[in-house]
């Protein structure tokens, strides 16, 4: 494992900072795909050989770079894999979210997840080829598009890159408390449709059925449904609905994103939502089921990865615990796969997804040299 004198916190910071200063939202297409054009271009300095799969379904491209270990030969390796989009739309950075700094504290749109852990990916193999230390295996990168709105144009290409190699490393951000992630819960996107009846809403209100009305009921009793205590959770993120505001609304649109910790939840939560379709007060009731990310156990070849990295952790100093956590990412695919997969090695900071989002300017350093301490070790 390189020593610390390797890293240079300055450095890495500049690239962090740069790359979170291109606004990249999951359906900015340009935005996504200029930060692509960053990393293939991190990749080329790396000397990886590159690929770059056009975009689907409205999303971003998807980057590879693949460099060889000791031996030059192709075979299963180690797979970092990271997303390149955010959840922050653009004139965030402008408005809301300026890039700044207050003491270790590094504020900006995607700066902690996951740019700074998508950049110090990078920057470990930058300090391995600086110290002339080979991997003992090939290591790839993949960069997706679309991790915050549930991998829909990704989720296969993940799935067929991951089973290529032994061991998926995620530099998601670290858990706020300090641990990494061993496992995921599952995450269900659902869409809620309301259908009224339009009158006039100065005129003949009372001959109309309203769909916002109804959803608004519906929101506060999808949102009661959360059991804090067994881990499963319903929120209500986006709502569109109506046409004039002097017309009883004849549609509402509500997007829902439900967390279950475990199968059997995970039934439960569908069938709960489920049953909430009908019809109500003259109002038809739709659900669609969305994308899925599948529950993420931390099964024995993921606990064997997370003892190699617990001893690099330990050398360096570092605390190392592990969970099992809600919050999506992609490592619930692969590490539901079955493959070993060792997630939130990522910066640390907190106020992901949120206008105080930050990283911690202490953590880069160490956080880059364990992630350089398992590219080299892994076998």
């Amino acid at each position: 494992m390189p020593n610390e004198s390797a890293f240079d916190e300055d450095e890495i910071l500049e690239g962090i900072i740069a790359w979170s200063g291109v606004e990249s939202p999951s359906h900015h297409i340009n935005g996504v795909n200029a930060m692509m054009d960053l990393a293939m271009t991190a990749l080329d300095e790396l000397g990886a050989q590159t690929d770059r799969l056009p975009g689907e379904g409205g999303f971003g491209d998807v980057v590879t770079g693949q460099l060889a270990g000791k031996g030059g030969e192709p075979g299963p390796g180690i797979l970092v894999l990271s997303h390149l989009d955010t959840v922050h739309e653009v004139g965030t950075l402008e408005k809301r979210l300026p890039i700044r700094r207050d003491g270790d504290k590094v504020f900006g749109p995607g700066i902690l997840d996951m740019k700074g852990g998508a950049r110090i990916g990078l920057e470990a193999m930058r300090a391995l080829q600086r110290e002339k230390i080979s991997t003992e295996l090939p290591v790839t990168y993949m960069f997706t598009p679309d991790e915050e709105v549930g991998s829909p144009s990704s989720r296969q290409r993940i799935e067929e890159e991951a089973k290529k190699h032994k061991y998926i490393l995620v530099p998601e951000p670290l858990r706020p408390w300090g641990d990494v992630v061993t496992g995921r819960h599952a995450i269900q996107r659902f869409i809620v449709r309301t259908h009224g009846t339009p009158s006039h809403a100065g005129l003949t209100k009372a001959q109309g059925r309203s769909a916002i009305a109804k959803m608004a009921q519906l929101i506060t009793r999808i949102e009661a449904m959360t059991d804090y205590d067994r881990g499963t959770t319903y929120s209500v993120g986006t709502l569109h609905g109506g046409t004039f505001v002097n017309v009883v609304a004849v549609l509402c649109e509500a997007q829902v994103l439900c967390v279950a910790p475990n199968d059997e939840l995970l039934e439960e939560v569908r069938d709960r939502v489920h049953s909430l379709a009908g019809e109500e007060d003259g109002v038809r009731i739709e659900i669609e089921q969305g994308v899925v990310r599948p529950v993420a156990y931390p099964h024995e070849k993921t606990m064997q990865l997370y003892e190699v990295g617990r001893g690099l952790a330990q050398e360096i100093g570092l605390e190392f615990g592990h969970c099992q956590s809600g919050g999506g990412s992609d490592g619930n695919f692969t590490g539901a796969l079955g493959l070993a997969t060792l997630d939130g090695l990522g910066v640390a900071g907190a106020g992901a997804h949120t206008f105080g989002e930050h990283l911690l300017v202490s953590s880069l350093v160490p956080r880059c040299r364990l992630l350089a301490g398992l590219l080299e070790s892994l076998e």
